[in-house]
């Protein structure tokens, strides 16, 4: 008998840049004209239908002015369209058309697609290049920034996935302007949770600016979006493929949000169940000790004046909506677990080493 080792540790730098600005279709082309993706020589531009028929013959258009080959895919609007069997389909198209390793995704939307088609990218070919164009607030505050890419399953959300870098992010606040009122406050909730787990006057400045927001002043957008992307990166920097438990900390109101997302039957958009997420965990976190009920009570304000639910609809069963908890990737040995924090725009300490921490069935339950 033989063995031998075989060694493969190697660096490796994942950094990408984040542009924010107005209008950036020409700006993405003229980037990728100039090797943003060295190693590509066909692009395969992803989106759902509704992203489509506002921005596809846009940015079609502008890849071709620049002299590149793009064919476009698009798959059904909608979070229950994030499934394997559209990553199959899409893949399978790809194939057909002819792209190879020699292929650069992009990822034009929200974030359904750069959850989807950087999970596709990551995998097709064993791995080519993808570049995020984020269209909706909800991904410029947290799906197109990252890393993190999956699909859902029956079971829950974003089970099966991995961890792929883009190879750069674009958020363009123009593209806000098409959303409809619903879409902008599904991306307050992920900007509400980012200012109250790191940011206090972060927090400040929405509660006096929401009607600037809403108005899409664009010095206020570009502003909001930078907070964004920085409370996101100081995190994921630090903890970029979860392993010393910190990134946890951007599951804040997750794990209750996710899980009445998906018993909702995903009537709630994301960012609505994640509203709903912040508020049980603000309720939970004053049961501990961690959470004063008037900074409660400013949660809970700041949610409704972005015009997002801040209840348990009467129609999403509790006794469902509590075994699914325990489908949450935080559970251990089959023990609740949750991100809380101290006060608004500091995280509370977790429990061993980790940023989150176990609570018990009947806290939970008490609460819920």
């Amino acid at each position: 008998m033989s063995e031998f080792r075989v060694s493969l540790k190697k660096e490796t730098d994942d950094s990408y840049d984040i542009e924010i600005g107005q209008n950036l279709v020409g700006k993405m082309a003229e980037d990728l004209k100039k090797g943003l993706a060295p190693k590509a020589s066909r692009y395969a531009l992803i989106t759902d239908e509704t992203v489509k028929s506002l921005y596809g013959e846009k940015i079609m258009g502008s890849l071709d002015e620049a002299g590149l080959k793009a064919e476009l895919f698009s798959f059904p609007a909608g979070e229950t369209e994030k499934s394997r069997k559209n990553k199959e389909i899409l893949e399978d198209k790809m194939l057909e058309a002819g792209f190879r390793r020699d292929t650069a995704v992009i990822a034009a939307g929200g974030g359904v697609v750069t959850d989807l088609a950087g999970f596709l990218a990551a995998t097709f070919c064993r791995g080519v290049s993808c570049i995020n164009y984020a269209t909706t607030l909800l991904s410029a505050a947290d799906a197109s920034v990252g890393g993190k890419t999956a699909v859902n399953t029956p079971l829950a959300t974003n089970l099966i996935g991995v961890f792929s870098q883009p190879k750069k992010v674009y958020i363009d606040v123009d593209s806000w302007k098409t959303l409809p009122k619903r879409e902008l406050s599904s991306g307050l909730a992920e900007t509400i949770k980012h200012a109250c787990l790191a940011d206090g006057e972060f927090f400040s400045w929405l509660e006096e600016n929401m009607d600037k927001i809403f108005a899409l002043e664009p010095e206020s957008c570009l502003y909001m979006a930078e907070k964004n992307c920085r409370i996101k990166y100081e995190v994921v920097q630090k903890d970029e493929k979860e392993v010393s438990g910190l990134r946890e900390a951007l599951n804040l109101g997750h794990t209750l949000g996710r899980a009445v997302e998906t018993v909702s039957d995903y009537t709630l958009l994301h960012g609505e169940a994640v509203a709903i997420g912040l508020v049980f965990q603000a309720r939970l976190g004053e049961t501990l000790g961690f959470m004063k009920s008037e900074e409660t009570a400013r949660i809970i304000d700041l949610l409704k004046a972005a015009q997002l639910p801040v209840e348990i609809p009467e129609n999403v069963d509790r006794e469902k909506l509590f075994q699914k908890l325990f489908t949450d990737k935080k559970t251990r040995n089959g023990k609740l677990r949750f991100v809380f924090t101290q006060g608004i725009g500091q995280l509370a300490p977790g429990d061993d080493q980790s940023v989150s921490r176990e609570v018990s069935e009947e806290e939970v339950l008490k609460v819920l």
